[in-house]
């Protein structure tokens, strides 16, 4: 007789899982840029963490950098968070990391950054544990050393998730993962929040806060004053609009070393009050309804929170065709897409969007019929299934389990 498929009944939680809760660590390198209170990451914790079904999944996360200061702490939303304080290629990272998984009884890492994919997967290899890389970022190369670690460690890793086909590209080229094990699966954003509808005394106010007059246009991005950003382009883009339309007013929200850079390239353009940074977003949801436009210039991108956070809501988009913006944004469906580091394409395509107000309510319509594909709870669920499968295949396969299962639910037919 022929023994039983560790694949057999996948689908259903397991009867080590029914049990007792899975204990799931989600490591990550930190938790924001120095000087920004909510970086993407965060809010990715902070929307996912607490979703997971209490009665099956034990989630914690562990940030090896120094505690997190800033007034938006996920310590404030009941979230178990531990912080090593450990610098960037401290080796006592390790011993510290293998410290907490065996005090937490740890059934899955699920990692996230070079250091946690690094150290994480380390620690998993010595556990027998089965580990997930999660790839955020589409970058080009990595240094010397990281492809020597992503290498070694290739073989200790079930599965790698990306945000994006781009990311999922540099994941397999860069980071050495085997394109077998690599997995494109989106985010998302908590529906409830950014999809339902405001009325229009709600976004008036919104408008009111903000400064922006009646008969005056709100163009506005909410993001990360980094160079990846592309803010600079909107910036020149800005002085072109306002020499057509005067009444218009841009927004840029959000924190970063380029910040003073930005206000300097403004100042010295003449553009005044037109151009205004806004700093940190408490309340993205309510920012974002105050736009009549909503932007995106980026050079590079995984696919940031932020376009799903502007689909589900139903903003008309001007983007550019970074490679992470055009795996969510179909040209002149939901946006109108234009090429980096184009400044005469982004104020053009801004002026068009400005001055036809169908043109405006179809992409609106379209982005939150888009938007309702990107639900962070969805996100949840499909790595619940993913944390189950792993939990009953990988030490039993030597983590060649996942592979031989089906896996579409990480990209459809899964509700939340």
């Amino acid at each position: 007789m022929n023994p039983p498929s560790p694949l057999r009944g996948f689908g259903e939680a397991s009867d080590a899982a029914a049990q007792r809760r899975l204990n799931v660590l989600q490591v990550c390198d930190h938790l924001g840029w120095e000087g920004s209170r909510m970086h993407g990451v965060k809010r990715l914790f902070a929307w996912m963490i607490p979703r997971f079904d209490p009665a099956r999944y034990n989630v914690s996360l562990v940030s090896l950098r120094k505690k997190d200061l800033s007034e938006e702490t996920l310590d404030a939303l009941g979230i178990d968070i531990t912080y090593l304080h450990k610098s960037r290629f401290d080796p006592a990272t390790l011993p510290a990391l293998l410290k907490i998984i065996g005090r937490k009884r740890i059934d899955i890492l699920h990692l996230h950054g070079y250091g946690a994919t690094t150290f994480g997967r380390c620690a998993g290899m010595m556990r027998g544990l089965p580990t997930i890389l999660h790839e955020h970022a589409n970058l080009t190369d990595t240094p010397w050393f990281q492809k020597v670690a992503d290498r070694l460690l290739a073989p200790a890793t079930d599965i790698a998730i990306a945000v994006s086909k781009s990311t999922a590209e540099f994941v397999i080229k860069a980071r050495q993962m085997p394109a077998e094990r690599v997995k494109v699966v989106y985010l998302g954003v908590p529906l409830e929040e950014f999809s339902r509808k405001r009325s229009p005394e709600e976004i008036a106010d919104a408008r009111r806060e903000l400064g922006i007059g009646a008969d005056e246009w709100a163009v506005g991005t909410i993001t990360r004053l980094h160079d990846s950003k592309g803010n600079s382009y909107l910036v020149d883009s800005a002085q072109q609009v306002l020499q057509e339309r005067s009444n218009t007013r841009f927004f840029l929200f959000g924190e970063g070393p380029l910040r003073a850079d930005l206000e300097s390239q403004a100042r010295s353009l003449g553009l005044g009050d037109r151009v205004v940074f806004g700093g940190f977003a408490r309340d993205v949801a309510r920012v974002l309804s105050a736009f009549d436009v909503s932007v995106f210039p980026s050079l590079w991108e995984g696919t940031p929170l932020t376009v799903f956070e502007a689909l589900a809501m139903g903003k008309a988009i001007v983007a550019t065709d970074a490679d992470g913006l055009l795996d969510v944004l179909t040209p002149d469906r939901e946006a109108v897409i234009v090429p980096k580091r184009d400044a005469n394409a982004l104020a053009r395509a801004v002026v068009h969007v400005l001055d036809h107000p169908e043109e405006r309510a179809r992409l609106s319509g379209n982005a939150r019929l888009k938007g309702q594909q990107y639900d962070i709870a969805t996100f949840v669920r499909r790595m619940e299934r993913l944390y189950d499968l792993l939990h009953r295949v990988s030490r039993s396969t030597k983590r060649r389990g996942v592979l031989q299962a089906d896996l579409t639910f990480l990209t459809g037919g899964i509700r939340a």
